[in-house]
């Protein structure tokens, strides 16, 4: 019998730690660091963790390539940038290059010395860890010979990395919790199914409107949580009409399933989307806010949709989507995508310019 924890479970202990503001220690092998989220970084474990030394590279605060690029420094490492962190900084410099609220007012930050020798898987894996738990992707790194030992004498969770990279690449199963019905405006035949991750992550629904046919394919749609568009009415995306506008057509069809998936502001959660709205109003589109926040275009992932319609025992779509990459990702997942249903609603003044950047940059059909 054993009663540690597995892998998965490990890495939703550290997505906990680090939003905390709580170290955990990475190990590759004979290497190992310290790892810290650059976002809720304390003047206390900052001058903690400079007290402990570390290796020739010292303190290194690990940046995307794309976070890199709009403070030119140099990301010599493909994907990411290591950026020496200066002696005597203290943690509103290190959030200052982490978070771009005020690149326009302070645009000068570096020079930046960025590390260009040796491994930086361990920093790979830092800034991963950091993105899953829907803090700003930017982590203090700190490699030192005895990390494992603090580990253990701190309390402190320690994670190998090829665990770490295995466990994010294959994703979490989805165990249903429960089931009940849910007489609905837009069909009174409705039914919430609530899923929840093996890994004790957030939970995703399903509304299942009537009583589709398993053995056809089904009129589904996956959405994405967006709290100002859905509950706020949000004029700044189409995300709330999108939502009703489904939901009527399964209810006028008599059938269908809506997934709910809990990946707020494609992924990056609802604070760093707010951070994303904030870059906006200074003059950026969608997508350009979200490279300098250091994040993908889409940092979603659609495996969770496939996996819950599989659980539900469906394996052919008729998906409501403008969205192309999802009727891939469904395919690539084992749901064959029999036709792809056009949802081309609630274009206002406000979200005009946001679409036409869906369309030129994200492949949308608009």
């Amino acid at each position: 019998m054993s009663l540690q924890p597995t892998a998965l479970e490990l890495v939703n202990r550290a997505r906990a730690d680090l939003r905390m503001g709580l170290p955990v220690v990475l190990a590759d092998g004979a290497r190992a660091a310290l790892v810290i989220a650059a976002e809720v970084l304390t003047p206390t474990r900052l001058g903690d963790l400079r007290a402990l030394g570390g290796g020739a590279a010292g303190l290194v605060l690990a940046i995307t390539a794309h976070r890199a690029a709009t403070l030119r420094a140099r990301a010599y490492d493909g994907d990411l940038a290591r950026v020496q962190v200066p002696h005597g900084v203290m943690p509103a410099w290190i959030r200052a290059v982490a978070d771009p609220a005020d690149d326009l007012r302070l645009p000068m930050k570096g020079p930046f010395m960025t590390a260009r020798d040796g491994s930086a898987a361990l920093h790979r894996g830092a800034i991963a860890l950091t993105k899953s738990a829907q803090l700003l992707p930017a982590a203090l790194v700190l490699e030192h010979a005895n990390a494992v030992d603090l580990a253990q004498s701190q309390g402190l969770t320690r994670l190998d990395l090829a665990a770490i990279e295995t466990a994010l690449a294959r994703g979490s199963t989805m165990n249903p919790v429960i089931d009940a019905r849910l007489p609905m405006a837009a069909a009174r035949a409705g039914r919430v199914h609530v899923f929840r991750p093996e890994d004790g992550g957030v939970e995703h629904y399903a509304i299942e409107i009537g009583t589709p046919d398993r053995a056809a394919p089904v009129l589904a749609r996956l959405h994405s949580a967006c709290f100002t568009g859905d509950v706020l009415g949000s004029l700044k995306c189409d995300c709330g009409a999108q939502l009703q506008t489904a939901l009527a057509r399964m209810g006028a069809e008599g059938a269908g399933v809506l997934l709910y998936l809990n990946q707020e502001g494609r992924g990056i959660g609802l604070a760093n989307k707010m951070r994303a709205y904030s870059l906006q109003d200074q003059g950026f589109d969608t997508v350009e806010a979200n490279h300098r926040l250091g994040f993908e275009d889409d940092e979603r992932d659609f495996r969770i949709g496939a996996a819950i319609l599989r659980r539900m025992g469906f394996s052919r779509a008729r998906l409501l989507t403008n969205n192309p990459g999802k009727v891939d990702m469904l395919s690539a997942n084992g749901i064959e995508v029999v036709e792809r249903v056009p949802l081309r609603v609630g274009e206002t003044d406000e979200n005009r310019a946001y679409l036409a950047t869906k369309a030129a940059k994200s492949g949308h059909l608009l």
